[in-house]
């Protein structure tokens, strides 16, 4: 299993070398599309994981992993916006459905899609590309992107601390976790909608 020999190879190492690790392929998931071949959630849970065994710091692995996903959904953007077209007309990209379920779920939900599609494996790489091509607008793409970096990367690191290096146990689990998480936000998004609505009605 993939999570159980990255966990593994992980292990070998400490500190700062585990912080760079994680980050690279967090960042190179979205940021260089490497999603396709490796999902970033298997170095998020093996880095919290590793912090768990005493190998880093749970504190700066939080940090390193929010801040490449946020960094490389970004530099994703800014890819999307100048090459896309051309990405999506030529290999690998051409032809696969998971890029046609991507376009479909901008095309659908729009912004929040860049949240939503933070939680799906190989979808997650091609939003933020998908959105720069349809030149999302950068202010609302930033906002949806920080926030479902944050939840994604703390939700992630904390179950593969919480398991400490039972790997296998964690892969089987994390989308129940994962889903408790987007209904969670999908309901705090709808209170505030219905508490801004009635808010507004109250006002001469």
């Amino acid at each position: 299993m993939v999570l159980a020999s990255v966990g593994t190879w992980l292990e070998h190492f400490h500190g700062p070398v585990v912080y760079l690790l994680c980050g690279v392929l967090v960042f190179a998931e979205v940021g260089l599309f490497i999603g396709f071949f490796f999902p970033g959630e298997t170095a998020a849970l093996a880095g919290g994981a590793i912090a768990s065994l005493g190998h880093a710091n749970l504190f700066v692995v939080l940090v390193v992993v929010v801040g490449c996903a946020v960094v490389g959904n970004l530099l994703g953007y800014e890819v999307g916006k100048w090459l896309g077209p051309w990405l999506v007309a030529h290999r690998p990209l051409r032809g696969r459905a998971r890029v046609r379920r991507a376009e479909d779920l901008v095309a659908r939900y729009g912004a929040p899609a860049v949240f939503f599609g933070r939680w799906v494996a190989i979808v997650r790489a091609l939003i933020p590309g998908l959105a720069g091509m349809s030149r999302m607008a950068y202010r609302t793409f930033v906002v949806f992107t920080v926030v479902g970096g944050i939840s994604w990367g703390a939700t992630y690191v904390l179950v593969g601390y919480a398991a400490g290096t039972a790997y296998s146990h964690v892969a089987a689990q994390v989308g129940v976790y994962s889903l408790a998480v987007v209904g969670v936000v999908i309901v705090a998004v709808v209170l505030l909608v219905v508490v801004r609505h009635r808010h507004r009605r109250s006002l001469p």
